[in-house]
């Protein structure tokens, strides 16, 4: 049966994050998560459908992926298609041929797990890897120690607090309030939680947002960020030790997280909150 590629309407998104869902799996590479689409909520349901594809042959879906950003598309497959050549081929043609209309021309980056075909075969393409970020996951089967500062559920009324740590702690932010009302309005965010932590005076210090993809399945943080002005006084390792209570909360197995492999500090924050760093992971890059 032929491949065809989709980009779904907004009514086709709860469908979407169904099937996302069904293929997280502690056993599996860490991957696209319904969380990843749940943030990328914030700018609207219109612009998540029209940043989502997906890819079928004979009604079912066999890869999905999200375009986070112009020059980055984030796909995963499958489990069972992780290594259908038919299926990689497809995806690099699509990929790689900015007349498909998923990426557009010039320098563009693809995320998908180790484990698939599709890196192998944009590499036939003249793509390349580029450099490594590392993933991190944390068990939950047993209980996570207190995180010794207040932590409180940001929910409506704390959401301009929330989203006022969030650009305080990354400087390209645009994250809003309102953005805030439009992501928390998803379906994705039914499994998700935002968290904010406290210091002793009461000022915030640092957030998080997790996601759950049901019980027995692994859990996302994304994203997490501590205050620019209250940085080396462990409120790191304090918001990341609340996710992952959190998510233990709502059934998840495991939490996982990804950051760049040069950022030693944010793994080193990640590891002290017992989590296991994993294999890297590459993105393929075109240059041009």
């Amino acid at each position: 049966m032929t491949i065809a590629a989709h980009t779904p309407g907004v009514d086709e998104l709860p469908g979407v994050l169904a099937v996302l869902r069904q293929w997280q799996d502690d056993a599996a590479p860490p991957q696209l998560h319904p969380g990843d689409l749940g943030w990328f909520w914030r700018f609207g349901a219109r612009a998540t459908a029209r940043a989502v594809r997906t890819w079928q042959r004979d009604g079912r879906i066999l890869a999905l992926g999200l375009l986070d950003g112009p020059r980055l598309f984030r796909l995963t497959l499958a489990p069972d298609t992780h290594r259908d050549a038919e299926l990689a081929r497809r995806l690099a043609d699509d990929l790689a041929t900015p007349e498909h209309g998923v990426l557009g021309a010039g320098p563009a980056s693809v995320e998908a797990p180790e484990s698939t075909l599709v890196h192998g075969a944009l590499a036939a393409r003249g793509w390349r890897r580029d450099e490594p970020w590392t993933p991190l996951r944390r068990d939950l089967a047993g209980p996570v120690p207190d995180p010794g500062v207040r932590i409180e559920v940001a929910g409506p009324e704390r959401a301009g607090e929330r989203a006022a740590v969030q650009r305080a702690a990354f400087e390209v932010s645009s994250f809003t309030e309102a953005r805030w009302r439009t992501m928390a309005a998803g379906p994705a965010y039914s499994d998700g939680r935002c968290l904010v932590a406290y210091d002793g005076g009461g000022t915030a210090v640092a957030a998080v947002t997790v996601w759950s993809a049901g019980p027995g399945r692994p859990g996302l943080l994304e994203p997490l960020g501590v205050h620019r002005d209250h940085r080396g006084r462990g409120h790191g390792r304090a918001i990341t030790l609340a996710a992952a209570a959190a998510l233990r909360a709502l059934g998840a197995s495991s939490a996982f997280v990804c950051t760049p492999a040069a950022n030693t500090a944010a793994v080193a924050t990640y590891t002290a909150a017992g989590f296991r760093p994993l294999p890297a992971m590459r993105d393929s890059r075109r240059d041009g």
